[in-house]
């Protein structure tokens, strides 16, 4: 049975699937493996801007916001997958000029910056807009992508909000297969032209879930 908690007026209740519990948020003592995740899922994307690899899992660790996640876990404990997202409150995956030159010096960060802003999205009125989506590769094929997208979309209609948007590149046509599936609909896709060299993808698709009249 699911399990339902006390959480915040525009937070989905506390659900449990099987053998994973959907929650708002992680805890502290999980940042290392959030942000674990986090690269192993996009490093094929962000690797040529935030290599080597001990430093951007330092960034990630140092930035990734848990107000804006919900997270899966298994029942000991183990984080499983994340879904973020994005309010004009501020973001899942953030972090500003100070956060980079900490990490990588102010020379590093001078020319990081100006091209990871190439990858923000701008909020939209009535639109939840997603912040990454991933799950745990041992993890996968349990359903747990799929609980993490219900939980987004409940988290939209308990804003009061009427769509939920994401991106997907075209390497990751696995991802958008699900979203497919979940009832996103694609729309505008944008060419990324001499950038897919240092991004490592071509395009990337807009794509909407609405959600159902009330």
């Amino acid at each position: 049975m699911p399990q339902r908690g006390t959480c915040g007026s525009d937070t989905p209740p506390h659900l449990s699937y099987m053998e994973f519990q959907i929650a708002p948020g992680f805890a502290e003592d999980q940042r290392a493996d959030a942000a674990r995740l986090f690269w192993h899922a996009f490093q094929g994307k962000l690797g040529l801007l935030m290599r080597p690899e001990a430093k951007a899992l330092a960034f990630f660790t140092a930035t990734l916001d848990p107000a804006f996640a919900i997270s899966a876990t298994a029942l000991d404990g183990t984080l499983l997958g994340l879904a973020g997202f994005k309010t004009a409150d501020g973001a899942f995956a953030g972090g500003n000029f100070r956060d980079l030159a900490r990490v990588y010096g102010t020379p590093g960060a001078l020319w990081r910056a100006p091209l990871l802003a190439l990858l923000e999205r701008t909020l939209a009125p009535d639109t939840l807009l997603m912040d990454g989506i991933f799950v745990a590769e041992t993890a996968r094929g349990q359903g747990i992508g799929t609980a993490l997208l219900d939980a987004i979309k409940a988290k939209a209609q308990a804003r009061g909000l009427a769509h939920v948007r994401l991106d997907v590149i075209d390497t990751n046509p696995r991802a958008r297969a699900l979203y497919e599936r979940q009832g996103f609909v694609a729309g505008h896709t944008e060419h990324l032209g001499p950038l897919r060299h240092l991004f490592g993808f071509r395009t990337v698709t807009t794509m909407i879930w609405a959600a159902p009249p009330a």
